[in-house]
Formats: structure tokens, C-alpha cells, sequence
């Protein structure tokens, strides 16, 4: 444990360090420069780095400390900030990167950084949820609680920019590529190849809790691609088609109906390009679209497992799916819209921008 002044000592430096300007880099940027990465290259973006990641860490470890309700003292929040001050102390006591034995240590203490942080959403929706429960329940929330909506959205909005820096950095080492893949960036995605693949990934959920799941039909070109962070767009289709399956097996599944598909379309547009997911699992009620949004509404009552891995299953028992998903899509320019006909079924829009046209700082 460390001692007071050393605790003192690394508080004020976080402090010092949360209140300078950050960075922002654009995706066109990224691609350009990561194109054939060089060792000088990876050495000059190992020393960004350096200096721009303890800046937007330190950003996050601050605004932990300073939550309304007491949400700031759960357990589980006190947690998460110790691992954003063990990474900010992390990288601040590694020295200047100048060659290339030292921007590949680099490289690996901020992969195992990554590592670090990767259950800080459902960590951090344990403590929410402590606070609920302390509140009430969400019927019972005090004026003000949307400061706590507010702060959820740039927490996870920044913690994106986060790991796609760090990402893009590591995954730039890998010495065999796939054709037109950058780092993260696949600059000839296929969305129907990666909606087919979301899609068996979000059936398989649906058949181990149900024993059975609806089909999922995809339509569009199948030869259409472009420049996109495939992960991305699986976690967000992935978590839609999720919903749409859960809603049509509960819908049907005491029915002698045989249960409808749900319907994947792709469309190349001029600016956007835009992915539907249509289901016919009875829509949400008007009064309720509002709240598909919010962090704050889950009716999840075991929470997931926090040792699980793969974060789009484990942010779906907190009811964060969507609304993480729509930072996701925000994070490139994009936007991720719901319509809901309640009776019928529901719609949602996800639109992404084409990352190669985007000069625009990323969050």
C-alpha cells in the first residue's frame, strides 16, 4: 500500500496532468500514417503517446473522484479509478521512448494496459447500480441524476478514443496484415460480412438462453466494402441483433406462429453508410423509447460475470448495449437512431460515416 505523501505526491501529479489540453487525432491521419509503418514511424507515435495518453488517463481518474450521490465511494468506482491512476503511474514512470528497444516495452506495458481496463463498463455499471439500489430504484431518482447520464456518455466516449489509440498503435506491429487493413482500421470492410458474422455471434446467444433463435436475413451488396474499424461495427450489430432476437423469441416462443427473421439490410449511400435491423418482436412503448438510451435504467437483476472477455456480452445484463453502441457510432461521425411501432416491431438505423473522408479530430 502505498504510503500518504507518496498517495499525495501522484494525486497532485494526475491533478497536473488532467489539466492540459489533449490531443485530437483524425482517422484519415491515422490510416495515412500508419500506412507502412517504419521504425521511425512507430518511435514518433510511441512518443505521442507517451505524452497524450497520461493527459486523457488522468482526465478520467479526476472526474471518478468527483461524482454527485456518493457514486464516487461504491466500491466498484473506487476500483475502476485505481486502475486509470495504476496506467497513469504506469506510463509516467516509463522513460523517454528513443529507440526501438524501447518502443516495443512501450508498446507492450500499454497492451497490458488495455488488458487493464477492459471490464471498466461493467465494473462501473456495478457501481451504478449500487446507487440505485441505495436510491430507490429508478422510480425514485432525486433532480439531478442526469449529471450521472451526462458523465457516463463522456466517460465512454473518451475510454473509446482511449483504446482505439492504443489499438491502432499495437495492432500496427503486426508483421503479417490482412490486405488493406491498417491497424484497427480495415480500409475494405465488408458490413455484410460483418453483420453475417455479429449476426451467428448474437444467434448463439440467443439459442443458449432459449434453446432456439430466429433467423436473421441480410440484404445488400455482398461485394460492397469500405474503410471501417471492423470491431466496432461488430459490437454494434452484434448488440441490436441481440435485441431483436430476444425480442421475437419471448414474442413467439408460447406461440404456434413460426417466429419472423430479422431483417439486416445495407445500404451504400452518398455520405453514409447505412445498416437497418428490423425485428417483429412487438416494439417498445412510445413512453419507454426515452429510456433505451440512458445507463441509468437497466432492469438487469444478475449482474454478468466480470471476468468475461468479450464486452459486447457483457455489457448486454446492464442494459448499456445501445447506448454504447450509439458512442460507437457517434466516435466516427456516425449516429445510431431507433423507431419503434409498438404492437409490431422495432427498427433501428445505424449510421456510419466513411472514416477515409474524415479530417475532424476523434474524442
Amino acid at each position: 500500500m502505498a504510503s500518504e505523501p507518496v498517495a499525495r505526491a501522484v494525486a497532485e501529479e494526475v491533478a497536473r496532468w488532467g489539466a492540459m489540453r489533449q490531443t485530437g487525432v483524425s482517422l484519415r491521419y491515422m490510416m495515412e500514417f500508419g500506412a507502412r509503418p517504419t521504425e521511425r514511424t512507430l518511435l514518433l507515435a510511441a512518443q505521442f503517446l507517451h505524452k497524450e495518453l497520461p493527459i486523457r488517463i488522468a482526465r478520467r481518474a479526476l472526474d471518478l473522484e468527483s461524482l454527485p450521490f456518493g457514486l464516487s465511494n461504491k466500491p466498484p468506482i473506487l476500483k475502476v479509478r485505481d486502475w486509470y491512476v495504476d496506467s497513469f503511474r504506469d506510463i509516467r514512470s516509463f522513460p523517454e521512448v528513443r529507440s526501438k528497444e524501447d518502443e516495443l516495452a512501450f508498446t507492450q506495458m500499454i497492451k497490458m494496459i488495455r488488458v487493464r481496463h477492459t471490464n471498466v463498463v461493467p465494473t462501473i455499471a456495478l457501481g451504478v447500480q449500487q446507487l440505485k439500489k441505495d436510491l430507490g430504484g429508478s422510480k425514485a431518482f432525486p433532480p439531478g441524476i442526469d449529471e450521472i447520464h451526462q458523465f457516463l456518455g463522456r466517460f465512454y466516449m473518451s475510454r473509446i478514443g482511449i483504446r482505439m489509440l492504443i489499438g491502432q498503435h499495437v495492432a500496427l506491429h503486426d508483421p503479417d496484415p490482412e490486405p488493406g487493413v491498417i491497424g484497427l482500421i480495415n480500409t475494405k470492410m465488408s458490413p455484410m460480412t460483418v453483420a453475417r458474422i455479429a449476426s451467428e455471434d448474437a444467434r448463439a446467444i440467443c439459442m443458449r438462453e432459449y434453446g432456439s433463435a430466429p433467423d436473421v436475413d441480410i440484404y445488400g451488396d455482398p461485394d460492397f466494402t469500405f474503410p471501417y474499424v471492423t470491431p466496432h461495427l461488430h459490437l454494434m450489430i452484434f448488440e441490436l441483433v441481440k435485441n431483436s432476437l430476444r425480442a421475437v423469441q419471448e414474442r413467439y416462443m408460447n406461440s404456434d406462429k413460426h417466429a419472423p427473421p430479422v431483417r439486416i439490410i445495407v445500404a451504400d449511400g452518398a455520405e453514409d453508410v447505412t445498416i437497418k435491423i428490423s425485428d417483429e418482436g412487438g416494439g417498445i412503448p412510445r413512453s419507454g423509447l426515452s429510456r433505451i438510451f440512458t445507463y441509468l435504467y437497466s432492469t438487469a437483476e444478475n449482474p454478468p460475470d466480470l471476468d468475461e472477455h468479450n464486452e459486447g456480452v457483457t455489457m448486454a445484463g446492464y442494459g448499456y448495449g445501445i447506448p454504447i453502441s450509439r458512442l460507437y457510432a457517434r466516435y466516427f461521425g456516425g449516429d445510431l437512431q431507433i423507431i419503434s411501432m409498438e404492437g409490431y416491431g422495432t427498427d433501428a438505423y445505424l449510421h456510419l460515416s466513411r472514416l477515409g473522408d474524415s479530417e475532424e479530430p476523434l474524442p
